[in-house]
């Protein structure tokens, strides 16, 4: 099959991601004797900057990490929770039904940083100084400005003209919109990362990284943020202006936390994902309705593979909005959702035919409910506000899209898989202090009592970020993800499928037409859903689209370079590292040597 570019190989390590710099930041600190996790935490750093419309310092990061000198794999949970205040009766007396998108009032404890934080104090090798150096160097002196930022940022320019004007100060300056290929620096981030740096003081290097910690959760950063939060109130997507309830005392009694991760066994491999606080189990309810049919036997770009993949994903996602939630309020059933007998009925749902119909399962002692009524919300996206969502997602798949991913593995067999996201420029309003706003995850509970994702406070909101780690044989193998959304556990199941199934290369099967399913409700505002809607990308046959209307399905062609931003890093018992990155956007890249 054509690929765009060679298959990166190599025995000293290699780095993969959704931006060059932070690609090439993490190979460089490979070569000056960092690890993984080191080389991880400053690309992840990087991309902040690189990338601010689609993560930033005040976003969250979801972790998976195999650590060679244990043997052990563990899930890093960076995903922050909600304010102390955030209850389902404040939205009522506010008179609102859905959180918002955008503002103050979906703000969550930014995770982010305290996920790299606890991933370098534990696992990696150098001090937090040294890996924010890159980070610091490019907020600055600059970046260079892709298409999709200029674009994102003229997308809200009157937004930031007329109300956010925090934001336009940093995002429009001299009151322009950055042209692209042009440098684009921040300051004001480079102050505060500077500030951290002085305030990293201690007598051993996990003393200095906890001192940052401190500084920002306990210190400066977490009283702008409380400063800001009581004092102003800017205009969402309700249409009103509203005062956030994210205070400085929720950051103070929040930290990341160390995990062990969900897993799934598959014809040999291993998927393990993070918890069900994310929709990463949803990759593993696909494979196990999946094992029942015979995908090697099928056209990997066909008509039956692209059905039987749909059809088994129509039924996972159904699972997740019936069932998943964060684990310290809800008990999520997985054993029984990951198990055969559960999965053999199920299986029977999947016919010739597209179905319709949103169908969970049914597990005893669980009452479900999910919204059938999620697709007549479709108007409301006449009238939202830019910003609004999962940023960036075109309405035939993603280019230059809504999240960052990166992969990185080094000579001592150490693996790193992260889908850093959240905090993006167009989420709220830039605390003018530190240069950077806050995410905006807690759009994706629901104001309704007793469902797993009820709004509550202290909870982790399901998080749509979604990085994948695979074992082969019960060896470590593959790091890999995609941003995009609801997409992350479609195109990342698929790329797995086929390197499987269909013995694919990284970089060919990144490269194959992919496809994805808008079936049930968004995690994000306005919590849309359009069933039976399907995008292929364009350099499908067009007999396959025909077949698949002719099956039922809602099915659309896309661009021809329109379906996911997949990457993905894996090694061979040989020691040969290969690496593989997404073409589509002109933007991701893998290296190595």
């Amino acid at each position: 099959m054509f690929t765009t570019r060679p298959e990166i190989a190599g025995t000293f390590g290699v780095v993969a991601s959704t931006h060059w710099l932070a690609s090439q930041v993490g190979m460089a600190v490979l070569e000056r004797g960092g690890n993984a996790f080191d080389a991880a935490c400053a690309a992840a750093f990087t991309l902040q900057v690189a990338e601010p419309h689609l993560n930033g310092p005040g976003g969250d990061a979801p972790i998976i990490l195999h650590d060679a000198r244990t043997g052990a794999q563990r899930v890093v949970c960076g995903q922050g929770v909600t304010p102390q205040a955030a209850t389902i009766a404040k939205f009522r007396d506010l008179d609102i039904d859905l959180i918002p998108a955008t503002g103050l009032l979906p703000a969550v404890v930014p995770g982010a940083f305290d996920a790299w934080c606890l991933l370098l104090r534990e696992w990696g090798t150098w001090e937090l100084t040294d890996v924010l150096s890159f980070a610091i160097g490019y907020a600055a002196n600059g970046v260079p400005i892709v298409p999709r930022i200029s674009a994102t940022i003229e997308g809200v320019r009157l937004l930031f003209e007329q109300e956010w004007k925090s934001s336009a100060a940093v995002f429009l300056p001299g009151g322009n919109v950055p042209k692209p290929h042009s440098l684009f620096a921040r300051p004001s981030l480079a102050a505060t990362y500077q500030r951290i740096c002085q305030e990293a003081t201690g007598t051993t290097r996990e003393a200095r990284i906890d001192a940052a910690r401190n500084a920002w959760y306990r210190g400066f950063v977490a009283e702008a943020v409380d400063r800001f939060f009581r004092s102003n109130a800017v205009l969402d997507v309700t249409g009103r202006r509203n005062r956030g309830l994210l205070a400085a005392d929720d950051l103070v009694r929040w930290s990341a936390t160390v995990e062990d991760p969900v897993d799934y066994h598959y014809h040999g491999y291993t998927v393990l994902k993070c918890g069900p606080w994310s929709q990463g189990p949803v990759f593993l309810q696909q494979l196990a309705l999946l094992r029942g049919f015979d995908l090697g036997a099928m056209d990997p770009c066909g008509t039956e593979f692209t059905h039987t993949v749909i059809e088994c994903a129509k039924l996972a996602f159904a699972d997740r909005e019936a069932y998943y939630g964060d684990p310290n309020f809800v008990d999520v059933p997985l054993s029984t959702l990951l198990s055969e007998p559960y999965n053999t009925e199920r299986r029977k749902l999947v016919g010739y035919n597209a179905s319709l119909e949103l169908r969970p399962g049914e597990v005893p002692g669980y009452t479900t409910w999910v919204d059938h009524n999620a697709a007549a919300r479709a108007s409301r996206l006449a009238s939202a506000a830019a910003g609004a969502g999962e940023p960036t997602v075109a309405r035939l798949g993603v280019i230059g899209a809504d999240t960052c991913h990166l992969d990185v593995i080094d000579r001592h067999g150490n693996m790193v898989s992260a889908t850093p996201s959240g905090g993006w420029l167009q989420s709220s309003p830039v605390i003018p202090e530190l240069g950077f706003c806050m995410g905006t995850r807690g759009q994706m509970f629901w104001l309704r009592e007793g469902l797993p994702t009820s709004l509550a406070p202290r909870k982790r909101p399901r998080t749509t970020l979604s990085p994948s780690l695979a074992l082969r044989d019960g060896k470590p193998w593959m790091a890999f993800g995609t941003p995009g959304g609801e997409q992350q556990d479609q195109w990342s199941p698929i790329m797995f499928l086929r390197m499987v199934h269909h013995n694919m290369g990284i970089q060919e099967t990144i490269d194959a037409p992919s496809f994805h399913t808008e079936h049930w409700p968004s995690s994000f505002w306005p919590r849309i859903a359009r069933p039976g809607k399907v995008v292929i990308e364009g350099r499908f046959p067009v007999s396959v689209l025909a077949e698949l209307r002719a099956r039922g399905h809602k099915a659309e062609m896309g661009e021809a370079w329109s379906e996911g931003r997949l990457s993905g890093a894996r090694i061979e018992p040989d020691g040969q590292m290969f690496a593989g990155a997404n073409p589509r956007g002109m933007q991701g890249y893998a290296v190595g040597r």
